[in-house]
């Protein structure tokens, strides 16, 4: 299930009035900071950069990979936990403009998650502490904690249980 809140909007459609909904210079801010942090080889540089100018909230030694593309709109309202890894060109999107409305979403990633390369995660999603997203994913709803899940339309692949059950028997 994703949390978004639906925002509706008159005459042409919502991105056409994009600058009604976010501040034009927010976004020109967003957008600099976030192509600096996409090419920063330093995982600790890359974090201050998004705690400190676009207030994202990410925790202990977590890593961004190369090309990680967070929200350029709404990165606020991005949380990644301790030790998880986002996999190279990954996009994290907290927001969706639709023809008649605009959707707002946070999204939440728990700690010590793993998320594949080249991996979509759209508006409102959580994914769950200890998680793994198989690349190329298109994450469009809650990723329990502690299993695995993949494709496009994504499906859970092991439950938590079976995947201790799996690691287990290695």
């Amino acid at each position: 299930m994703r949390r978004t809140k639906a925002y509706k909007v008159q005459g042409p459609n919502s991105l056409w009035n994009v600058y009604d909904t976010v501040p034009f210079w927010k976004v020109v801010k967003c957008f600099i900071f976030i192509q600096i942090g996409r090419v920063t080889p330093s995982m600790r540089l890359k974090n201050w950069i998004y705690r400190t100018f676009l207030k994202m909230k990410i925790g202990k030694e977590t890593s961004l990979a190369l090309m990680v593309m967070p929200d350029t709109m709404f990165p606020e309202r991005i949380t990644i936990g301790d030790n998880t890894i986002i996999g190279f060109n990954t996009t994290i999107l907290a927001h969706e403009y639709l023809i008649e409305e605009y959707r707002l979403g946070d999204v939440i990633i728990g700690s010590n998650v793993m998320v594949g390369a080249n991996t979509t995660i759209l508006p409102g999603v959580e994914i769950g502490d200890g998680a793994i997203v198989s690349a190329a994913t298109l994450v469009h709803r809650d990723v329990p904690a502690g299993c695995m899940a993949g494709g496009n339309p994504m499906r859970i692949i092991y439950t938590a249980e079976q995947l201790a059950e799996k690691n287990k028997n290695r």
